[in-house]
C-alpha cells in the first residue's frame, strides 16, 4: 500500500490485461513468461512471491497447461524464478540482470527497469509491495476502481479554494521573494506559527520555534528516523502497518520489532518484552486511525506507552497523517506527553492536496536543531509559496470546511462500501472507521492480488501489512474507491476462481 519509479511505467500500466494471443513474432508461452516479467520488474510479483500453480494458471489464462510449463521454463531460464520441489514456482529472492545491458533484449531486459540496472539486488517484503502501491499513484487507471490506493479520489480533492490561496500569495513581489532565495530554514515563519496556533487548540503545547515544515509526512518520518537512530538499532513498530515505514527503515538498516496492534492501542506485554531484551531507540505509532485497522489509541493505553518510553528510554513518534478526518478529542500521545519524549509529524497531502507535499514535525526543543540539520542536508529547505498558501487556507477556515466535507462524504461511502464487501462475504476484522476497513475475504489475498491485476484493478493484500510475508486472508480496502458494485463485482467472481 503500494507506491513508484518505472514500475507502472505507463499510463496504461493498471489497464485490463490483453488476453494472449498466438502470433508469428511471440508463442503463447513467450508472451506469458513476458506477462510475469513485466509483473516481477513493477515489483507487484515480489521476491519469493509464489507463482500460480500450472493448472490454475491455464484454466486462469485458458491455456494448455503444457504452454504454462513452457512459460515457466522460459522464466527459469532467464534466472527470473526458482522451482521448489512438491512447492511450485517462486519469484528469486535475487534478480540477475546480467542480460540486461544496453541493447539487449528478452525476459531479462523487460526487469531490468531504468535505474535499476547497477544493482540486482531488492529488498521487498511483501507480495504486492510498498514500492508498487506508490508508483500506482502515479499512473493511476482511469475510472477503474482502486481498492489498493492509500488515498481519496482525485473528484474528491477538487476545490478553488486552494488555486485562489495560490494566486493571493504569488503577487511578483512574492515571487521574488520565495523563489530567488532560500526560505527559512525552520520552515515558512507565518504557517509555523498558524500550525502552533492549530496544535494548542488541540492540546499540544508547540511553539513555532518547535515545528519543522517538511516535504510531506513522510519526509518528516525519514527525518526523525535519520537523526534520532543509526544502523543496526532497534525500531519498534505497529504490525498490521504501513507497508512504506517497514521498507524504509529496512533499507536504512534498522532491525524492526513489529508490535501488535488491537483496538485499544500496541500490546503492551509485547512492547515490555522488547524494552527488556532488545532496547529499542524508537516507537513508530499512528494512534489515530491507524493504518490500516482505523483502530484509535485509548487514553489508558497511551499512558502505559509513555511509562514505558520513560522507564526504557526510547523516543516515540506519532504519525497523525489521518488527523483531518478523526473523531473529535481523539487521544493523541504527544499531547499527554507534552512533547517530552514524543515528535508529532502530521501533512495536507490526504485531505488536500498530494501533490503540494507539505508536511511537518513538533519536536521537544532539544531535539529541534538536530532534525533541523538533517532537514538541511537533504533537501535544504521547503517551498515557501505552497507553505504560505497553506497558511492563508488554515487561517481562513477554508482546510477546517474541507476537511468537514471529505468526512460527511466518507462516511456515506463508508456505509455504501461496507454493505457491499459483507454481501460479498467479506467480514471486517475491525469496526469499520476512517478510510480504510481491515477485511477478512476468506481466500489468499497474494494470490487474489495477481487476479485481480489482470483485472487492470490494484488491491492491497494483507500480507502488505506485516513486516515479514505470511499467507493472509486479509486486505485493506479504501471506502472512498470501493462504494461502487462494479469492483465487488469483479471480487466475487475471481475470489471465487480459487483453482488449485
Amino acid at each position: 500500500m503500494l507506491t513508484e519509479s518505472t514500475a507502472l511505467s505507463s499510463p496504461d500500466a493498471l489497464a485490463v490485461a490483453p488476453a494472449l494471443t498466438r502470433t508469428a513474432s511471440q508463442t503463447l508461452a513467450e508472451q506469458l513468461a513476458a506477462r510475469f516479467a513485466d509483473r516481477i520488474r513493477d515489483r507487484l510479483l515480489a521476491p519469493g512471491s509464489r507463482l500460480p500453480s500450472v493448472r490454475q494458471c491455464a484454466a486462469q489464462h485458458g491455456l494448455n497447461p503444457s504452454t504454462v510449463v513452457a512459460a515457466y521454463d522460459l522464466l527459469l531460464a532467464h534466472g527470473l524464478v526458482q522451482a521448489q520441489r512438491n512447492r511450485g514456482f517462486f519469484v528469486r529472492e535475487r534478480t540477475p540482470l546480467r542480460d540486461a545491458g544496453p541493447g539487449s533484449t528478452g525476459l531479462a531486459a523487460l526487469v531490468a527497469a531504468p535505474g535499476d540496472r547497477g544493482d540486482a539486488s531488492v529488498r521487498i517484503a511483501a507480495p504486492v509491495n510498498a514500492a508498487a502501491l506508490i508508483r500506482a499513484m502515479f499512473h493511476p487507471a482511469g475510472s477503474q476502481p482502486q481498492p489498493g490506493m492509500g488515498a481519496f479520489p482525485p473528484d474528491w480533492m477538487a476545490a478553488t479554494f486552494m488555486q485562489a490561496a495560490v494566486r493571493r500569495v504569488s503577487t511578483p513581489q512574492a515571487l521574488a521573494d520565495s523563489s530567488l532565495r532560500y526560505g527559512e530554514p525552520l520552515g515558512d515563519g507565518h504557517l509555523r506559527r498558524v500550525l502552533a496556533d492549530r496544535l494548542q487548540v488541540m492540546g499540544l503545547p508547540a511553539e513555532p520555534q518547535h515545528i519543522i515544515t517538511t516535504v510531506g509526512a513522510t519526509h518528516a518520518l525519514d527525518i526523525v528516523s535519520r537523526t534520532l537512530l543509526k544502523p543496526g538499532d532497534c525500531v519498534m513498530v505497529e504490525e498490521p502497518g504501513w507497508a512504506v515505514e517497514f521498507a524504509r527503515l529496512d533499507a536504512m538498516g534498522m532491525r524492526i520489532l513489529p508490535v501488535p496492534r488491537g483496538p485499544a492501542g500496541p500490546d503492551l506485554a509485547v512492547m515490555a518484552r522488547y524494552c527488556e531484551a532488545h532496547a529499542p531507540k524508537l516507537f513508530v505509532s499512528v494512534s489515530v486511525l491507524h493504518n490500516p485497522t482505523g483502530y484509535c489509541l485509548s487514553p489508558a493505553s497511551a499512558h502505559r506507552v509513555l511509562q514505558l518510553a520513560q522507564q526504557h528510554d526510547f523516543h516515540v513518534v506519532e504519525d497523525d497523517t489521518y488527523g483531518h478526518i478523526a473523531p473529535e478529542h481523539a487521544t493523541r500521545m504527544s499531547v499527554l506527553d507534552g512533547l517530552q519524549r514524543t515528535i508529532y509529524v502530521s501533512g495536507f497531502a490526504k485531505i488536500l492536496a498530494p501533490n503540494w507535499r507539505v508536511g511537518y514535525l513538533a519536536a521537544p526543543g532539544a531535539w529541534v536543531e538536530r532534525l533541523l540539520d538533517t532537514k538541511l542536508l537533504t533537501t535544504l529547505t521547503t517551498p515557501s509559496l505552497l507553505e504560505r498558501a497553506l497558511a492563508h487556507c488554515i487561517e481562513q477556515g477554508q482546510l477546517r470546511r474541507h476537511a468537514q466535507r471529505i468526512r460527511t462524504r466518507l462516511d456515506a461511502a463508508r456505509g455504501r462500501s461496507v454493505h457491499l464487501a459483507q454481501a460479498a462475504g467479506c467480514r471486517f476484522v475491525a469496526a469499520p472507521s476512517g478510510l480504510f476497513g481491515w477485511v477478512d475475504t476468506g481466500v489468499d489475498t497474494e494470490a487474489l492480488a495477481q487476479r485481480m491485476l489482470d483485472e487492470g484493478i490494484l488491491i492491497a493484500p494483507g500480507a502488505l501489512f506485516h513486516a515479514a510475508r505470511a499467507p493472509s486472508t486479509l486486505m485493506r480496502i479504501n471506502f472512498a474507491t470501493t462504494q461502487d458494485a462494479a469492483f465487488w463485482q469483479v471480487f466475487s467472481r475471481l475470489a471465487g476462481a480459487r483453482g488449485s
